[in-house]
Order: C-alpha cells, then sequence, then structure tokens
C-alpha cells in the first residue's frame, strides 16, 4: 500500500458528519386545548400538589394555646435565649430568669461639700496667733538665754525656788522651752493644739504665781492677774477655733473645723498646769 498525499481539494470519502439537535429542524408545537390540559377540572390528579411540610413544635418549646382566629395565636415571634437549650428549662423561664438577674441602674446619692465661705476668719486667726505666739516665744527666750534683759535659766530657777515649787531645775528647763517652742509653733501655726496646750499649762502657773504674791483676789495691771488672764483666753481660743488656713495646719481639720480633739487639747492644758502647781507648789493662789 503505497502513502498518497491527500488532496486538500478533494474530500475523504470516510469523513462523516457528526450528529447534533441543532441539526434537525424545529419541532413546530401545536396547541393544545383546555381539556387536554386538564385545567379547572377538580381531583383530576393529572398533577400531583406538592405538600409542605407543618411546623411541629419541639419539647423545649411550651404548647401555644389555640386562638380564635385560627390554630395558633397571632403572636410577634418570641426571642429565644440559648441558655435554655442547654439547660432544658423552657424559654419563657429562662426569660423570667433574665429580668431577674439583671443589675439594677445605679443611683449615686453622694453628697457633694461645698466648702463654705469663710470671708476674714482666716486672717484674724493668723493675727492671733502672731501676737499671742510672739509674746510667748519671747518670753521663754528671755527665761531660756538671758536676751532682751531676761532672767536667763539661772535667774528663772532661782525665781522658782523662791515662789516655793520643788524641782525648781528641771522645773526651769521645761518651762522656758515649752514658752519658747509653744510661741514658735502657734506662730507658724505647726501642731496647734499641742502648742496652745503648753503655752496654756506655762500661763496658768504665772496666774497662779501672780496672784499668790499679793493677798486677796488682784485683777488690774500692774499688780493683778489682768494681763495673765487675757493671755490664757487668747490662748484657749485659739487651741477651740484652730489655726485658721493660713497655717501649716491649714488642710488639717482642727483647722477649720475643729471638734472633740480641741476640747480634749484645752483640758489637757488646764490640767497640765492645775497639777503642775498643785504639786510642785502646793500654795493656795486665792487665800494668804
Amino acid at each position: 500500500m503505497t502513502d498518497k498525499p491527500r488532496d486538500p481539494e478533494q474530500p475523504d470519502p470516510s469523513y462523516e458528519p457528526a450528529s447534533s439537535p441543532y441539526d434537525q429542524p424545529t419541532e413546530q408545537l401545536q396547541p393544545k386545548t383546555e381539556d387536554e390540559l386538564d385545567f379547572g377540572r377538580a381531583g383530576s390528579g393529572s398533577y400531583p400538589t406538592e405538600q409542605i411540610p407543618s411546623y411541629r413544635p419541639s419539647q423545649f418549646d411550651e404548647p401555644i394555646a389555640p386562638d380564635s382566629r385560627g390554630a395558633y395565636s397571632d403572636q410577634p415571634t418570641e426571642f429565644l435565649d440559648s441558655d435554655h437549650l442547654k439547660t432544658g428549662a423552657p424559654a419563657s423561664a429562662a426569660a423570667t430568669s433574665a429580668t431577674v438577674d439583671a443589675p439594677e441602674p445605679v443611683i449615686r446619692t453622694e453628697t457633694v461639700e461645698v466648702p463654705a465661705r469663710r470671708g476674714t476668719t482666716d486672717v484674724g486667726l493668723f493675727l492671733l496667733r502672731l501676737v499671742v505666739g510672739g509674746i510667748f516665744l519671747v518670753h521663754g527666750l528671755q527665761k531660756l538665754t538671758g536676751i532682751w534683759n531676761g532672767p536667763g535659766l539661772d535667774g528663772f530657777r532661782s525665781l522658782l525656788e523662791e515662789s516655793g515649787y520643788e524641782q525648781a531645775n528641771l522645773l526651769a528647763i521645761a518651762g522656758a522651752v515649752g514658752e519658747t517652742a509653744g510661741g514658735a509653733l502657734l506662730i507658724m501655726g505647726l501642731a496647734t493644739p499641742f502648742a496652745g496646750a503648753a503655752v496654756l499649762a506655762v500661763i496658768i502657773n504665772a496666774w497662779c504665781f501672780k496672784q499668790a504674791a499679793e493677798p486677796g483676789l488682784q485683777f488690774f495691771a500692774p499688780d493683778g492677774i489682768e494681763y495673765e488672764t487675757l493671755l490664757a483666753v487668747a490662748a484657749a481660743a485659739i487651741i477651740l477655733t484652730g489655726p485658721g488656713k493660713i497655717a501649716f495646719d491649714g488642710r488639717r481639720g482642727w483647722a477649720t473645723r475643729p471638734s472633740y480633739g480641741s476640747f480634749l487639747a484645752l483640758a489637757a492644758g488646764i490640767a497640765g498646769g492645775v497639777c503642775m502647781w498643785i504639786f510642785l507648789n502646793g500654795a493656795n493662789p486665792l487665800v494668804q
């Protein structure tokens, strides 16, 4: 068998075209009558009706009472919490539990304290502390160092011995230091109740000493206790009112709102001065 080149212009006798549905002419459909289509016949059953599955309540849902308008109530869809699916509780129980467990709104009822206007109170207390504290500081330095023609420690000790005080050496040091430190603290407004109590105890002994020096009750200056009474009342007033805001204690409670602590400091100062006179001197300042 010899191979000859095929002439491309000659058709291949063995070639057969593939069949296609589009090669056939379009079929012409004839219209059918209503009887043939079977429209409008009741119960013909030619075409089966599609059955839609009905809703079946699950075991977790509560039965719904039939409504007069139909098989079921025409209510909006209820929101089901996912927790009741885990625990098996009904949806209404889950909704009730969520309502009970819901936190109540926090109502803030605290009272905001508005600071009261003090006017010139702090300035007046500062002037009072400055004058009273300055007087005690000057007299304390006179007794402690002897400046400004003061007696010094030796002269102050001799004065206490002549007045009948026991333990004059210890009392001279304690009195001079207490008067100096108390006056300085009053000026600064630092530890004001304790400073006021210290100077009050000192001035009570000065009051008793001066009153005992003259027979009978002497009040008016220069021989009376007018000056000592004024200083004692001023020191007590500072303890009770506080130093004010113009002080190192300005932010403490006893500076602007003194209370029971101030009464305790006042009582301690009075008791200290009276006990010092009774137990270390013993003389009656009112009767000679």
